[in-house]
């Protein structure tokens, strides 16, 4: 049997035929990078390649770096293996890994974005490129939310509730704090909410993203920091939108009387708001859910699906039981963007 074209090392994840990885998480000289957030995309490597619409966002999140770019679709050909990135319909960015030696094809998903919520399939986040089938002979797979409870509604009912939940807080005089991961969570609420309810303020790790949103062509209403705030009359009406770790801070304590809430997958678990000490829990992934995952992988055609972090376990049996050949990577993904906290158990 052939080796394998992709395989696990210490650094992580290994094409021995281009002598590269993808997204690792130790120090190596080439690494091909699937998307900016923190647990895929991190400092160190000698050269980063990377889909060309991530620049902006890897060059705020790492600074200066050496980095190469390819259009969606390009191929290069690297110690013969041809290779190609492919929108995930994540974030800003995002892209799918293929790769192609010796006739065979693979696929590595890093995160992705599929939905079930539509009947007639998909709907995309309007940030991002959409999430785009690639056919080959062996998928890798992400599985964040890879349990049958995970099934998103459409999107704009979210939004609808949202806009809601902050119009009420406005007409009550009280700030509304939506926490949501600084980097495409938050950019995806700015584009999704209905800017005339009231100002929209951010927190200083939120606005470098949303200007490197901008530059790259994705409409956001306009933002103003909130420590830029003069008149706090501006609060009561604001929706004021901050990475969970601003929650109880002296930063948050400046909004006076507010309203908060979080948007996350992980707000479809019972009790998931309870633990948080949130008014309001807003299920809002930027991953694939349950039906998702499943579209995407059985539009690959692969015969064979190797699943990385995530519920490995149940997406595997569930793979098996289809007749794939399944299996599981251990990696370091996970800690950033939709990752579960600590405090939240699947069994709650």
């Amino acid at each position: 049997m052939d080796a394998d074209l992709i395989v696990t090392r210490p650094e992580g994840l290994y094409c021995a035929a281009g002598d590269f990885y993808i997204d690792p998480w130790r120090p190596v000289h080439r690494a091909v990078i699937t998307h900016a957030h923190a647990d895929h995309a991190r400092r160190g490597h000698g050269h980063y390649l990377a889909a060309a619409p991530a620049e902006g966002v890897l060059r705020s999140r790492l600074g200066p770096i050496t980095l190469q770019t390819l259009a969606y679709g390009e191929q290069i050909d690297h110690f013969g293996v041809r290779l190609s990135l492919h929108p995930a319909g994540h974030v800003l960015g995002s892209a799918q890994v293929r790769l192609e030696h010796a006739g065979r094809v693979w696929v590595a998903s890093g995160d992705y974005f599929v939905s079930g919520a539509e009947p007639d399939g998909a709907e995309d986040n309007a940030t991002c490129a959409a999430f785009e089938p690639v056919r080959c002979d062996c998928f890798i797979t992400e599985s964040t939310f890879g349990l049958p409870i995970y099934r998103w509604r459409a999107q704009r009912e979210v939004f609808d509730d949202i806009n809601a939940w902050w119009r009420s807080n406005a007409e009550a005089g009280r700030a509304s704090l939506l926490l949501a991961y600084s980097f495409g969570k938050a950019q995806r609420v700015l584009n999704g909410v209905d800017a005339g309810i009231g100002p929209l303020l951010v927190h200083g790790a939120v606005e470098p993203l949303n200007q490197a949103y901008r530059a790259a062509g994705v409409a956001l209403p306009p933002t103003q920091l909130v420590t830029d705030v003069t008149d706090k009359s501006v609060f009561q009406r604001a929706l004021v939108i901050a990475p969970p770790g601003a929650q109880g801070t002296p930063w948050a304590q400046r909004l006076g009387v507010c309203s908060d809430a979080f948007a996350s997958g992980w707000m479809q678990l019972r009790g998931a708001r309870r633990r948080q000490s949130l008014d309001r829990g807003f299920v809002l992934s930027d991953h694939a859910d349950w039906p998702g995952l499943q579209r995407a992988i059985r539009a690959t055609g692969a015969e064979r699906v190797i699943v990385t972090h995530g519920y490995e376990a149940v997406m595997v049996r569930w793979l098996t039981e289809q007749g794939l050949l399944a299996g599981s990577f251990s990696t370091e993904y996970g800690s950033d963007d939709d990752a579960a906290p600590e405090a939240v158990e699947p069994s709650a």
